[in-house]
């Protein structure tokens, strides 16, 4: 059958499909520019407010703990006004944040930054249960595809700070204001999803009347989204300045921010596809795990210009496997979309409340040592303890049923 022959309703359901991935694509594309195009600029940004390592260490963890305080909020905000618009009010908050954020004084910079918090978190514990409901066979394909186009977008905003700030002469305020452009257009692109209402009824039975934090599978789902997220938050904050500390450029330091991202981006597509190919992903674990730990060990002697290089190589492939891989976990150790968006509110609260620690601590070890050799090892130390998590959160049983 050709495609002009197709009936009537199924060019409508392949077009509604097509639009709703170009959406999710653009939703995506916002989940990360907001707070990666912080850190290459965060030594301009200190040294114009006159605020320490600690404090300016917030502007990464303030949008963290927004993810950790309305994540478990979200999912109860999509049963009650449908996924996709919650979504939709999600984009909103983000949007307004960015440009509350390059609009005024101290004040107007933290508050722009704990909304785009919020508005990021919403997006991040929605997807998972939209997916699983929309392509419950087509899982890791479809994870692979936002998780990719976030990467994506981290990874280019990373890059393009320092040349918008200082090649461009914007200034960080501007630079960061820019992206609010992607938020508008991913608006425009969602408004054709406003028109449903995804609340699916889902039969209850006695495991989805348990509270999920009495399940050690969630437990350990929880932490290796959260220690991963750690990691992931500690290099977007301070790799430039690490990096800079060994003699590198501030410019260079921004490239290769940019660079653990972009080289990440094929495992971040890949890890999904693999997870749902394979019985369990404890593999998949401890590979990454092994990657991470010689990247981060790694920057010890990141001053000479090939470890450097090997560090940043290690670290993105390590970062983009893992948070894709966390993202499908979420559906993978569901029974049902319901669950999936429960269990991804109770995994990104808890996992981005400890992940807030990570930026701030590392400001205050290095404000406390001056030196980037304890924080290096805290990173180290963290690698493992999500090698244990990942262990047990990839094993091949879902929530409630774990024997």
């Amino acid at each position: 059958m050709t495609e002009h022959s197709l009936p009537a309703t199924e060019k409508i359901s392949k077009g509604r499909t097509a639009l709703f991935i170009i959406g999710m694509i653009w939703v995506a594309f916002n989940l990360r520019p907001a707070i990666t195009s912080v850190g290459p600029l965060i030594g301009d940004i200190r040294q114009d407010l006159g605020i320490s390592n600690g404090l300016a260490g917030l502007l990464t963890t303030l949008p963290v703990l927004g993810f950790a305080l309305f994540s478990l909020l979200a999912p109860k905000m999509g049963n009650r006004l449908g996924n996709e618009r919650t979504v939709f009010l999600g984009l909103i908050i983000l949007t307004s944040g960015i440009v509350i954020r390059s609009s005024g004084p101290i004040a107007a910079v933290f508050a722009g930054t704990a909304l785009i918090g919020v508005g990021v978190a919403i997006g991040n514990v929605l997807l998972p249960g939209i997916v699983k409901h929309r392509f419950p066979e087509k899982t890791g394909m479809m994870t692979s595809i936002y998780s990719t186009s976030m990467g994506l977008f981290a990874a280019i905003a990373s890059g393009v700070s320092i040349p918008l700030s200082r090649g461009l002469h914007l200034g960080w305020r501007r630079a960061l204001l820019l992206w609010g452009i992607v938020g508008v257009i991913a608006l425009i692109l969602w408004v054709a999803q406003l028109g449903r209402k995804d609340r699916p009824d889902i039969p209850q039975s006695a495991a989805d009347s348990t509270p999920l934090w009495r399940s050690p599978l969630a437990w350990q789902v929880s932490f290796f989204m959260g220690l991963q997220s750690f990691l992931f938050y500690c290099i977007i904050a301070w790799l430039p300045e690490i990096l800079s500390s060994q003699g590198m450029s501030r410019g260079m330091a921004g490239w290769m921010l940019f660079g653990v991202q972009f080289i990440g981006l094929p495992a971040t597509f890949l890890a999904p596809v693999l997870a749902d190919r394979f019985s369990h992903q404890r593999g998949i674990v401890g590979v990454i795990s092994l990657l991470y730990f010689l990247g981060l060990l790694g920057l010890f002697a990141s001053g000479n210009p090939v470890m450097a290089v090997l560090s940043v190589i290690f670290i993105g492939l390590a970062q983009g496997a893992s948070i894709s891989l966390s993202l499908t976990m979420l559906s993978l150790r569901a029974n049902h979309a319901k669950q999936a968006a429960a269990l991804s509110g109770m995994a990104q609260s808890f996992g981005y409340l400890l992940a807030a620690i990570g930026p701030i601590l590392t400001g205050f070890l290095y404000d406390t040592t001056h030196s980037w050799t304890l924080p290096i090892l805290s990173f180290l130390l963290v690698s493992l303890f999500m090698l244990m998590a990942g262990l047990g959160a990839g094993r091949n049983v879902t929530v409630f049923h774990e024997k």
